[in-house]
């Protein structure tokens, strides 16, 4: 079958919230991640100190959201590049507080290798997340939403969604690099030493 049309097949499944097993490769793929968990360890500390860092690190689920163009798109998209991913909405006051902080960790880190993907999971409203951004001055981050919340599901599925903002850093090969349940001072020293060494700098 074409890889297009396995893709597209992928897209459709994770947009309903149904996810393919990842396999033995994309498992062992992960093993590569063991040595970057244990350069981060020992630097969940201080403002990020709630960040737990997998001692075996696995594949998280091929998540579906819309993209920056409003198009459908799927985690797998951003392989190659760290990501820190933060499920958001206007409703969440402490989401709210974070953005600034998520606005100047894109400034600090982002390129080709790094990007902070705050996805708003707004129901209603859907002007409403444009408007905070633009309200408060975060001008770095890219626009990722979910109006139907499907990612917050995806992710409860693994237990990674207990609550909200739900923040997770992602490797450049879609395994899972820490997360936290609940916010922090992503601009602060503290953060940034963290995720220098998931980025290996």
């Amino acid at each position: 079958m074409p890889k297009s049309l396995i893709a597209a097949a992928a897209l459709g499944l994770a947009l309903y919230g149904i996810s393919i097993a990842p396999g033995n490769a994309q498992a062992e793929s992960c093993a590569a991640a063991k040595s970057t968990v244990a350069r981060m360890k020992p630097l969940a500390t201080g403002e990020v100190a709630g960040v737990m860092v997998p001692a075996d690190p696995k594949p998280l689920p091929d998540l579906a959201f819309t993209g920056p163009d409003g198009k459908p798109m799927l985690l797998s998209a951003l392989r190659g590049k760290t990501v820190l991913l933060n499920l958001w909405a206007t409703w969440c006051a402490p989401c709210r507080k974070e953005m600034p902080a998520l606005d100047k960790l894109q400034a600090e880190l982002g390129g080709a290798d790094f990007e902070v993907v705050a996805v708003t999971i707004d129901q209603r409203n859907l002007d409403r997340p444009r408007a905070f951004l633009q309200e408060i001055g975060v001008t770095r981050l890219a626009y990722y939403s979910d109006p139907s919340a499907k990612i917050f599901q995806q992710l409860r599925a693994v237990d990674r969604a207990l609550g909200m903002p739900t923040t997770l850093i992602i490797d450049p090969k879609g395994c899972e690099l820490g997360y936290l349940a609940g916010p922090a001072e992503w601009a602060s020293e503290d953060a940034l030493k963290l995720l220098r060494a998931a980025l290996g700098r």
